[in-house]
């Protein structure tokens, strides 16, 4: 399972960034793209990467050309980026380096050796032939970014898009749920801040005297994500996390512990377990500040009290929200937005547990009881939720669905803008393909001469 995920991670970012073409060994020109070259082995390495990941491929032809396409389109975007001299600073190109090489520790559970021998070569090594894709592609997404990023869409074109697809072609849509919320946040108090860190002192000392970091942090922790594999995070690199936490841990020898750290989360004390070159291997202990049982309950009764006003005078969520929220989401009008597509409609996959259970039993225009919550800084609050609207499973329309379609014609809008600006430059642009290769269907439809 995890050399498919692996894979998978793998092809789409070989796919999506500029070929490492080996040198210039004679292994054979395929493609010319202005002063740029795309060899054979560019081709098989990319070939190799999907067939890793599915297996089967019942028309090699088809993939063949397909890559072809993506490296033809990512080498004239490149060099349109040296045309219009765009820059990108190396903080930028750091910063996606180090998420994807994150990101890929994530997936393989912080296993370094297995991304190496996948590689078969060093991670430093991985590392600087990725960083030469990352810059490519930080140029790629800049360019395209020019092409695209004044374009917008009118509701007659909405319309035009729409009308294309017969009512039974068009996709289902399933329930979907737009509320908002009216938070109250208990305060907490001095000393139960001071008790946290005396708290976690004492397990530093416990640790330091022969206990197991990981077993008190199985019994301990208030990282549920963490705690059961002994507060293990695995291996992260600078920019995954907190930057206090950052700060202490990339600073920590070997066995280390630190003193008690304090992040949005909460208070952390963290152990070095293990560093290899610029990748770090820390497991932690977090302890979250918990306001007192009365403050819960003034918390609890103040919302009960905001309930029964706002029925009772009527008052609409944005101006009840301005009034006594204090949530984020004040700013919203009290309205939640859905962080996977930054729209107000969340579906059944992004609701967690215990906000779709609420959600689910509301009609529209109706406020829930007081219900506790944990929000995206950590911190345990409490909120009454309002259903503003739910939509149910459907044949997507016009009527119920017009945001959802109108991204879907603006985004075929900007697909057909970089069509054109492609057709543009091959024009103007010395492009060769291999007779080998100019089956593709790509050659015919962008004109390659």
């Amino acid at each position: 399972m995890r050399k498919i995920i692996l894979s998978a991670l793998l092809t789409t970012t070989l796919l999506c960034g500029f070929a490492q073409g080996g040198g210039t060994s004679i292994d054979g020109i395929v493609a010319v793209i202005g002063k740029s070259v795309i060899l054979r082995s560019d081709l098989e390495k990319h070939f190799k990467d999907y067939t890793a990941q599915y297996r089967t491929v019942e028309d090699p032809d088809e993939v063949y050309c397909t890559i072809l396409e993506n490296l033809v389109y990512n080498k004239l975007m490149v060099n349109q980026a040296e045309i219009d001299s765009i820059e990108v600073s190396d903080e930028e190109v750091d910063y996606m380096l180090n998420s994807r090489i994150s990101y890929f520790l994530q997936q393989t559970g912080g296993d370094v050796k297995y991304i190496e021998n996948y590689f078969n070569k060093s991670m430093a090594d991985i590392k600087k032939d990725m960083r030469e894709m990352m810059y490519e592609q930080a140029l790629i997404d800049q360019v395209q970014s020019g092409i695209t990023s004044s374009i917008t869409i009118t509701p007659s074109e909405v319309s035009q898009f729409a009308s294309k697809f017969s009512p039974d072609s068009m996709p289902i849509v399933s329930t979907s749920y737009q509320f908002g919320e009216i938070v109250k946040i208990p305060p907490v108090s001095d000393e139960e801040i001071a008790a946290v860190k005396e708290q976690l002192t004492n397990y530093r000392e416990r640790v330091l005297r022969g206990e197991k970091f990981g077993a008190l942090a199985r019994l301990y922790s208030d990282d549920p994500g963490s705690a059961s594999k002994g507060g293990d995070l695995g291996f992260v690199e600078r920019g995954t996390l907190y930057p206090e936490f950052e700060a202490v841990a990339f600073n920590l020898k070997t066995g280390e512990i630190s003193q008690v750290v304090k992040t949005q989360a909460g208070y952390h004390i963290i152990q070095m377990i293990e560093r290899r070159g610029e990748a770090i291997r820390v497991a932690h202990i977090l302890i979250q500040p918990k306001p007192s049982t009365d403050e819960q309950v003034r918390a609890i009764t103040f919302l009960d009290s905001v309930r029964k006003i706002i029925i009772e005078e009527k008052m609409p969520l944005e101006e009840a929200a301005k009034k006594f929220s204090e949530g984020t989401t004040r700013l919203n009008g009290g309205m939640v937005v859905n962080p996977y597509n930054n729209s107000l409609s969340f579906d059944r996959q992004s609701l967690d547990e215990a906000t779709y259970t609420t959600v689910s039993k509301l009609i529209p225009g109706e406020y829930s009881e007081c219900v506790p919550f944990v929000n995206d800084d950590g911190v345990m609050a409490y909120r009454l939720i309002f259903l503003k609207e739910r939509v149910l499973e459907h044949k997507a329309n016009l009527v119920e669905d017009y945001d959802m379609i109108k991204n879907a014609a603006l985004e075929a809008k900007k697909y057909e803008a970089m069509e054109k600006w492609v057709l543009d430059k091959v024009k103007v642009t010395n492009i060769k393909i291999s007779e080998q290769y100019r089956y593709c269907p790509f050659v015919t439809k962008w004109q390659i001469p």
